[in-house]
């Protein structure tokens, strides 16, 4: 499909991964450079997160494409699992790369460098500059798909950390104390590691087929048998396609006779009220007791 007859917020999304890749490949390399010219680690410990932060916007963007694609006959609901895949692959190489920073900040406050602390300064500024407009390109959509939220936060989060480097800089330039550099790269590696364990426990959350968070299980129970006709709910169970998308199965008692509309209305419902858009209903009269009824725990 080309780029003209796709959906607008699909174009937009594409436009966002490839502007926001493209500006922190430039930066990384212009960090980077900086930094072992300086013999700055706070540069170097940024510019390493910013490298991860690059490979993580190209794993959600391909995991964002795959998302997209239509279910097949190996792949029934499709392949919208690659989006926590790439959570958790992300949350894991953040997480790994800070403590090798971390490390290495720790060794170093044994023997501090010299550095030139304005080239520190300068460099820094412009990662609030590029971290913090990719973060504006996702935050109209940060509140639709997770994947983009974490994006957005991840990116306004490197944001701030430049600002600490900043800081960091500014202290060097006042005081002459250059372990400022090594402390700010150890501040910078807890704060994006914290970040990364959260992400990571979340993706594994979802990964097992958790609840997404923003679902409260005992409020669709609570509504499913406020329906008209319920009179019992059991075997129910709601868990993620992908960061998106969530799939509910359940069993509805309804002693009289359910109909198509009835399934529809309790459908569409369920998408309306709580964004559920696959919803498989079975629905049970009273005259004998379902084996699932009871092997359900709450």
């Amino acid at each position: 499909m080309s780029a003209d007859h796709q959906h607008p917020a699909i174009v937009g999304t594409t436009r966002a991964f490839a502007l926001g890749v493209i500006l922190n490949t430039g930066y990384v390399a212009v960090e980077a450079g900086f930094g072992l010219a300086v013999g700055s680690l706070a540069l170097l410990a940024d510019a390493a997160h910013n490298l991860t932060d690059v490979a993580g916007l190209l794993v959600a963007w391909g995991a964002t494409a795959l998302a997209r694609r239509l279910p097949s006959a190996r792949h029934t609901y499709g392949l919208g699992r690659a989006t926590v895949l790439a959570a958790m692959i992300n949350g894991a190489a953040i997480l790994a790369s800070a403590g090798a920073i971390a490390w290495e900040a720790v060794r170093s406050l044994a023997d501090p460098s010299s550095l030139s602390a304005s080239v520190m300064l300068w460099v820094a500024a412009a990662g609030i500059v590029v971290n913090g407009g990719t973060a504006l390109l996702f935050f109209r959509d940060r509140r639709s798909d997770i994947n983009l939220r974490g994006a957005f936060l991840h990116m306004a989060g490197d944001a701030a950390v430049s600002a600490g480097v900043v800081l960091a800089a500014a202290v060097i330039m006042i005081t002459g104390w250059t372990f400022a550099d090594p402390v700010a790269a150890i501040i910078i590696s807890v704060v994006v590691g914290w970040s990364a364990l959260g992400l990571l426990k979340s993706a594994v959350h979802l990964g097992l087929d958790g609840v997404p968070d923003r679902i409260d299980l005992a409020e669709v129970e609570t509504w499913l048998r406020s329906q008209e006709g319920v009179v019992d709910v059991h075997d129910l169970h709601v868990w993620p396609l992908s960061t998106t998308s969530v799939a509910l199965t359940a069993h509805l008692l309804v002693p009289a006779r359910a109909d198509d509309r009835f399934l529809h209305r309790v459908s569409e419902g369920l998408e309306h009220e709580f964004h559920i858009a696959h919803a498989t209903i079975q629905i049970e009269g009273g005259d004998m007791n379902c084996r699932l009824a009871s092997t359900q725990s709450h």
